[in-house]
């Protein structure tokens, strides 16, 4: 049994149905980050140059024919050169402009005809506009996120790839914060299967899963 499979008890995550007001309970506050904006641009770009290192395995036999790459899993892409210039007519909007790079694995077969992979990195310069709100004691972050596919390029000089390739970049304004939502209480957690009783268990066994306590709004000293 988990959430989704064979469980009816309606403290459970999934759709709220017709009247999404009955079953809440209480305000949360709860420290999330959220996001103020953001956008997404997608664009195949031509002539990349792609200088490597980091061969797997080592010392390939040269030259190289060029197969494929992508972003590198695992590896955020990271922004530079941050600017965010408001709009004097719309404060709260900037011209945000970074220099966003991205980790890139490339795969290729050498001479020999043996499979290897290489590091190297792209950097896309970006310009957009954004909401972007006024300074507070919560700072604002830009953040991206980024993904490369490429399967056409060339083995075109020692150690480099020239290729091309699909960008998407992912921009946002995020800053963390303290957030007041309507919450349906703690959810059942149903059990992964049944364990039997025992008196290692027994401690726990009437432990409850999430603290609980009894809020009076007559606090007096």
């Amino acid at each position: 049994m988990s959430f989704y499979i064979n469980n009816t008890n309606p403290n459970r995550p999934g759709p709220i149905g017709n009247n999404g007001l009955n079953g809440i309970c209480e305000k949360v506050l709860i420290e999330t980050t959220k996001v103020f904006d953001a956008c997404v641009s997608q664009s195949t770009e031509t002539g990349i140059i792609l200088p490597v290192t980091g061969f797997n395995p080592a010392n390939p036999a040269l030259p190289l024919t060029y197969i494929s790459a992508q972003n590198t899993i695992g590896q955020n892409a990271t922004i530079s050169d941050l600017v965010i210039d408001r709009i004097d007519s719309t404060p709260n909007y900037a011209n945000v402009s970074m220099n966003v790079t991205i980790p890139v694995t490339v795969t290729y077969r050498d001479a020999n005809g043996v499979l290897g992979t290489a590091s190297s990195t792209i950097t896309v310069a970006k310009s957009v506009v954004l909401f972007v709100p006024q300074p507070s004691l919560s700072p604002v972050n830009i953040t991206a996120q980024a993904t490369f596919a490429s399967t056409i390029g060339s083995y075109t000089a020692e150690n480099t790839f020239t290729v091309t390739g699909c960008i998407q970049i992912l921009i946002k304004v995020t800053a963390v914060v303290d957030l007041l939502v309507p919450s349906f209480g703690y959810p059942v957690v149903p059990p992964c299967q049944q364990a039997q009783q025992n008196s290692a268990c027994q401690a726990l066994a009437d432990l409850p899963l999430y603290p609980t306590a009894t809020i009076s709004n007559n606090f007096n000293r």
